[in-house]
Order: structure tokens, then sequence, then C-alpha cells
């Protein structure tokens, strides 16, 4: 039998400080900007329209946040997580130079932890997956870590590394536009008269909308990404799986969510951290996605007196609204509907 196909790396292949280069550069064309739209139906104004970006210094409109990180992410999924049973969270993300149509993204990672369960047939690998551009210069760099099967469950466990991760990303360490033109800010085409000086610590925004997601939506966002695990698109493998049915891609619902937090948070143009993030329950095909939002921390940017950051979090939830902030019951545990708990910060000009 040939041997020339790659099943993707199991546990005991990773090591520490191993580092990957991720096969196929992407291209990043308007036809691909075009496709999120209609997937997600983003609607911020500095990634909509090239007259409004231009005029805040922008040389055209940037590609939206998420599907920079979609297209970084995907790379690394051969060699990450074709074997994972759950992605378990993020960590230390940053966004740096904007990605434009046109623009050639590459991903590297390097292994950073490995813990092996109980059960000794699966294990936790920690990575750190760097994207860049056609110039090397770093368009996001972030750390996940992801439940991996074992293929011998009989080999020996590593030693436990678990690297410590940063709760946040400290606001001197954001990366934001610096030739930003804050007075050229529209704020009638952007949606929304609300900038960082309207939002509160604390402060809760029901963003309202709903959108259900479609068989079709969910498997062409994931190919969309090159994204190659199969529990996403190949029914006739999942359907004996775990769910007997393909379940939708966390990328995804969190793209749904941030399209979503328009309603509440128009202003907030561009992502500038991930600094948690974890997929509590699948989604499939058919459900309805509803988002919430909670200010986190409200952060002056050094030497910016036109950019501020809001720290947030956005609660993703199925087939249930989110008038009521649907998040952690009295044990601790998550409220059933929710499907994404995601931390991470945005930048908004101030007023």
């Amino acid at each position: 039998m040939s041997t020339k196909n790659r099943l993707g790396n199991y546990f005991e292949d990773f090591s520490i400080g191993q580092k990957i280069t991720h096969a196929t550069p992407r291209t990043v064309t308007e036809g691909d900007v075009a496709l999120y739209t209609a997937l997600t139906g983003t609607r911020f104004a500095v990634g909509s329209a090239d007259a409004f970006a231009l005029r805040l210094g922008f040389p055209r409109s940037p590609v939206d946040s998420m599907l920079a990180f979609n297209v970084v992410f995907g790379k690394t999924v051969p060699d990450i997580s074709l074997n994972a049973i759950a992605n378990l969270g993020y960590a230390a993300g940053r966004f740096g130079q904007p990605v434009y149509p046109g623009d050639t993204l590459s991903s590297d990672s390097t292994v950073i932890g490995l813990k092996e369960n109980r059960d000794g047939k699966t294990g936790v690998v920690y990575v750190n997956s760097r994207g860049t551009n056609q110039r090397g210069e770093m368009v996001l760099d972030y750390c996940r870590w992801v439940m991996v099967r074992k293929k011998d469950p009989a080999s020996p466990a590593p030693a436990a590394v678990v690297p410590e991760l940063p709760d946040s990303v400290a606001a001197a360490d954001l990366i934001v536009p610096t030739d930003f033109k804050a007075d050229q800010y529209d704020c009638t085409r952007a949606g929304s008269t609300d900038l960082w000086n309207d939002y509160q610590v604390g402060e809760q925004i029901d963003h309202v909308d709903g959108m259900t997601i479609e068989e079709s939506e969910h498997m062409m966002a994931t190919r969309l990404y090159q994204n190659t695990a199969r529990v996403h698109f190949n029914q006739f493998a999942e359907k004996s799986g775990r769910f007997g049915r393909r379940i939708v891609y966390g990328g995804y619902v969190i793209s749904m969510a941030r399209s979503l937090s328009f309603n509440g948070l128009a202003n907030a143009f561009s992502i500038a951290a991930i600094n948690a993030g974890r997929h509590v329950s699948p989604a499939f095909a058919g459900d309805t996605i509803f988002a919430w939002s909670s200010v986190i921390d409200k952060m002056a940017l050094p030497g910016r007196k036109d950019l501020g950051a809001l720290r947030l979090r956005t609660v993703a939830t199925k087939d249930r609204p989110c008038a009521d902030f649907p998040y952690k019951l009295g044990d601790g545990s998550y409220d059933p509907s929710v499907l994404l708990d995601f931390d991470y910060t945005v930048l908004m000009p101030i007023g």
C-alpha cells in the first residue's frame, strides 16, 4: 500500500520545542471577502467600504479580523488538530499587520506544552501559532491547546509540560494602526454614535439578532479556510461518530458571534487581541445563534488619544435569545444553551 498520503499527527508525534511549517500558503482575495460577508453577515464599516477605510488612513479596506484568523488557523489543522477530539482554548493572541486582499498568508507553529490525560488514550497539545504575510510580517500570533488522540495507547507518556499563559494581553502589547485619522471617523456611516467613552466596565449588551446556521453554510465556511478536519464536512465518517452528524467549525461560531456583535458594538472596527476562549458545546446545522457581550475592561493605549481598547466577553448561545444574558449556573457550570465563551480586545475611536 502506498504511504504517500498523510493521516495527521497523533499525541505521541509531538515533542516540546518542535517547530512545524504548515503547508499551502493562501492568497486572500476579494472573492474571499465577499464570501465571508455572505456567510457571516459582517457589517463593520472599515472592512466593508474602501472609501470609509481610506479616510481613516488605510490603503483600502482591511479584511475582517476573524477572516484573517480563520485562514491562519486553517493552515494548522492538518498538522495540529486533524486527530483532535476537541479544541480546548485560546490565549495570548495578538493581531499584527492588517491583511488586505492580495496578501499571502502562511502559518507556522511551535509545540510549547504536552500533557497526557488520565485515560491514557488522549493528551493535550499546546502550540504557539504564527501567521505571516508575504513580507514576513506578523499578522496573527496566538496560543491554543487541543485534546489529541494517541495512536498507540500503550506508548509512554511524555513528561508533562503545561505552559504559563497570560490572562490577557496588556494594552502596551497591542498593535494599533499608526496613521489612524480618528477625526475622519463617520459615526453615522459606521452605524452608531457610541464610542469608547460611552462604554462602562460591567456593562452588558444584548446583540438582539439571531442567525440560523445552514448545513451548506458551515461546510462552505470550513472549506473556505481550507480546514481539513473531517468532523465538519464528512457525513459518511461522522454518521458513526460521537454525534452522528457533522459539527460546526468553532471558528465559524466565533465569526458569527463577532458579526452579531455589530448591533451594540458597531464602532469596534478591529480585534486587537484574543485573551481567552472556550468552545463550550458543539453547534450543528439548524441551530440559531444569538450573542451578548459584557465589558470586562477599558484600556487607554500608550501615546494615543484617538483610540482606546475595550476588553470584551462575548457569549454565543444556540436557540436562546440573550435578553437575560445566559452564562453560568449557580454551580459554576455553563447554561446548556451556551456555545462559546470568548474573551477578546477590540479597538474603538475615542469620542
